[in-house]
């Protein structure tokens, strides 16, 4: 998301203070696949296709836009700022025009490449397809999205008459050209709600009453397709006076993964965090930060106030993990696994109050762990509650070297010592 979304509606989650933004548990899609989303429930997007090879673009070029002087070239990876984006082979920009025959040079620029922009961080992303798109005669560029609204409980559409630029700044610059309008999610969206939202919009050469349609239908795929996240800027007018999604991009909830299994099979792995989709195989919710302490616990709660503990003590949480209270020694094994592939880990928290998840099973799983994976950082280990005794004897008779601790608070302190140490 390009920010709007979170300053407006203001979701952020005070994680140990300021040094955590929320991290949204949801499916992420390419430009192109929600094009063609869209495309099905009757919404208006330039013509393109999706290329993976420079042969592939050859023919898309010969196929699909033989009378084309002019086309797109836009990279695609799951993440904002293309067009302002750096290749690592020092190509520059991630969205090209460009005369028909100069496409297959672009391309092969772009494919198999990394790309760095603003949102990526310095390790970029891999381009492994480009999108070839009409390139349309736009008059007028206005931004439109769909969120969700934890004040109003339910979806809140979100429009401005200016759009294809920062819409951050426009926000700050003109708040009054934003107009929000929420939506009664047992009512749906009606022609009224509609209405204000193209009233916002302020379309200069697009039919009223069809923009109307258009934007019904976006609420429509918003809602079946279990999105949490549909923005479109720009949201443009064409010289052929029709309204276009230019440019999109789409989250849906990955709650809603069982019923939505066409949508999910979208997911794109390489644009993820490596240490994300090991734990989901491993059926372990981790969440990757930036800090030195990693940190492995049972519970989300209990995971949460050990991150703030380890920043109350001057430390920087590595993850968020919880393995949950039934996991197996196997899981925590994998835990050990994602955690130590981190190479910016300087010490590993292991924080369990053994109810239902056993503290023997973890103290089997740490001894395991150490046997597959080479511990080359200090481990701080605090257990307590069910079979804490076995465990704690466990650990004892592995002859492995850690740092026990009483509490928390206690084990928050060694763990930041030793991360510095």
């Amino acid at each position: 998301m390009r920010g709007l979304v979170n300053k407006l509606v203001s979701r952020s989650l005070s994680v140990a203070g300021k040094w955590q933004q929320q991290q949204l548990r949801r499916l992420n899609i390419h430009e192109y696949q929600g094009a063609e989303l869209m495309s099905k429930y009757g919404i208006n997007v330039p013509k393109g296709v999706a290329v993976s090879s420079v042969d592939e673009v050859k023919e898309a070029v010969k196929s699909s836009f033989p009378n084309e002087n002019e086309l797109v070239v836009k990279s695609q990876i799951l993440a904002g700022g293309r067009g302002l984006g750096t290749f690592q082979n020092g190509f520059k920009g991630g969205v090209h025009i460009v005369k028909a025959d100069q496409v297959e040079d672009v391309a092969a620029k772009m494919l198999g490449q990394i790309l760095v922009t603003k949102q990526t961080g310095p390790q970029g992303k891999i381009v492994s397809k480009v999108y070839l798109c009409e390139k349309l005669s736009l008059v007028n560029e206005m931004y439109f999205a769909i969120t969700l609204d934890r004040k109003t409980a339910g979806p809140l559409i979100i429009a401005c008459s200016k759009g294809g630029t920062s819409i951050e700044d426009l926000a700050e610059k003109y708040p009054d050209m934003i107009i929000k309008v929420p939506i009664d999610v047992f009512k749906g969206i009606t022609d009224e709600d509609a209405a204000k939202v193209v009233d916002g919009l302020a379309p200069k050469v697009a039919d009223r009453n069809e923009s109307i349609e258009q934007v019904k239908k976006l609420y429509k795929l918003f809602c079946e397709r279990d999105c949490t996240l549909l923005e479109i800027n720009p949201l443009a007018e064409t010289s052929g006076n029709q309204l276009v999604a230019a440019d999109a991009k789409l989250n849906f909830d990955d709650n809603a993964a069982f019923r939505q299994k066409e949508i999910f099979a979208l997911r794109d792995p390489s644009q993820e965090d490596p240490r994300e989709v090991a734990a989901a195989k491993a059926d372990l919710n981790y969440i990757g930060l930036d800090g030195e302490i990693g940190c492995m616990v049972n519970g989300a709660g209990l995971a949460m106030a050990t991150m703030d503990i380890i920043k109350l003590r001057g430390g920087t949480p590595a993850n968020f993990l919880d393995v949950g209270g039934n996991a197996s020694e196997g899981q925590v094994v994998e835990a050990f696994k994602i955690l130590t592939s981190d190479d910016k880990v300087k010490a590993i928290l292991v924080n369990i109050f053994g109810g239902i998840m056993k503290c023997d099973v973890i103290a089997s799983g740490i001894v395991n762990a150490a046997k597959l994976v080479a511990l080359k950082v200090p481990v701080v280990v605090r257990l307590e509650g069910t079979n804490v005794d076995q465990g704690k004897r466990i650990l004892k008779e592995s002859g492995m070297t850690l740092i026990t601790a009483e509490d928390l608070d206690d084990a928050a302190e060694k763990a930041v010592k030793a991360a510095s140490s």
